[in-house]
């Protein structure tokens, strides 16, 4: 695991003591997952019996887990047909995959329409690049080097989302151009996230707090009465001396997502490049060191945090202000705040 996955979790546990006990006597449990979707998985709850708690978390883990091997464009497994098995086969053959893939590709493509093409599950070509210079880079920093523009140029010719052609009779997908790769980073992770959950509720688990990767959504409320789990949202900055959150928000059947510059990145020259690419300029985005969204929808909020964080203030803000509870709070290069017009009402 990567020190960044660390922090988050250090940094996302920090926040959930702090939120005090439904009821004094009331223990909190907590079980912890390393093997899913390359990152942290923390699934909090408060309750007075374990054994309950430990049933409900190990259902959760395999609804994620399940979710994670379809989703991987890393890794084959065995009677499985992925994402990466959609990549092998580009330009080759229609692939038959299970429906939560399909599921999450046409909802992908449904939310590549709504942000005008900000989160494009068919960049893969483009992010793959990166991705491979900044694991070089971390791992041998005094080597490190930016992507050749040429080169991504010439990847971005093969991002046409409409050639990830989606049969849903036959149960298949298959990418029309052989140079395309599915990169579903921006979506994958929040939309297990929030179809686990729904697994969970409709199996009758009312309160529990889900993080995968700091991509949190609350099952009901702390103590199963109505009060707010309480959850620090990240200061992407913290410098000798500043806040260790920005402020602390409270979630009943919602979720908190945030994407930043200071999650995944490297250094080239003495210049840090994260892992959020701006499809227009095929670089980092620049616009903000972060920004979080707060929506019942975990897969909704985990790609809308990508989205705006490719996109000036005005438009993410219009964007946002035009969704039904839904809101956004941007944290700007100089530190400063700015946030949608309910953002606060959810502050505690």
């Amino acid at each position: 695991m990567r020190k960044w996955t660390a922090c988050l979790l250090a940094l996302l546990l920090a926040a959930l003591p702090a939120c005090g006990r439904p009821e004094a006597e009331t223990p909190r449990y907590e079980a912890t997952f390393l093997t899913l979707f390359d990152t942290v998985t923390t699934i909090v709850g408060y309750t007075d019996d374990k054994a309950a708690f430990t049933e409900e978390a190990q259902f959760v883990h395999d609804e994620l887990e399940r979710y994670h091997r379809l989703y991987d464009i890393y890794n084959d497994y065995e009677g499985v047909h992925n994402i990466k098995t959609i990549n092998d086969r580009a330009g080759v053959a229609p692939v038959v995959v299970e429906r939560p893939v399909i599921d999450l590709l046409l909802e992908a493509k449904e939310l590549y329409a709504f942000t005008g093409g900000k989160v494009n599950v068919a960049f893969g070509s483009v992010l793959s690049i990166w991705h491979d210079y900044r694991e070089r880079g971390i791992d041998d920093p005094l080597s490190a080097k930016l992507p050749p523009m040429e080169q991504l140029r010439e990847a971005s010719k093969h991002t046409d989302i409409d050639k990830v052609m989606i049969d849903e009779a036959a149960s298949t997908v298959y990418l029309a151009d052989p140079e395309m790769r599915l990169d579903v980073g921006a979506v994958a992770k929040g939309y297990a996230v929030e179809r686990a959950c729904r697994a969970a509720e409709e199996k009758g688990i009312e309160s529990l707090l889900v993080s995968v990767g700091g991509n949190v959504r609350a099952i009901g409320s702390m103590d199963g009465r109505g009060s707010p789990w309480k959850v620090g949202v990240q200061n992407p900055d913290m410098g000798e001396g500043g806040p260790q959150f920005l402020c602390t928000v409270g979630l009943r059947d919602r979720s908190l997502v945030t994407s930043g510059s200071y999650q995944r990145y490297y250094t080239v020259d003495g210049k840090t490049y994260h892992h959020i690419i701006d499809p227009e300029t095929l670089m980092p985005a620049a616009y903000y060191t972060a920004v979080s969204v707060l929506t019942p929808d975990s897969g909704v909020a985990d790609a809308l945090s990508t989205a705006l964080y490719n996109m000036p203030y005005e438009e993410g803000l219009a964007l946002v202000e035009g969704m039904e509870d839904t809101e956004a709070l941007w944290v700007m290069p100089d530190g400063s705040l700015r946030e949608s017009g309910g953002f606060a009402e959810a502050v505690l």
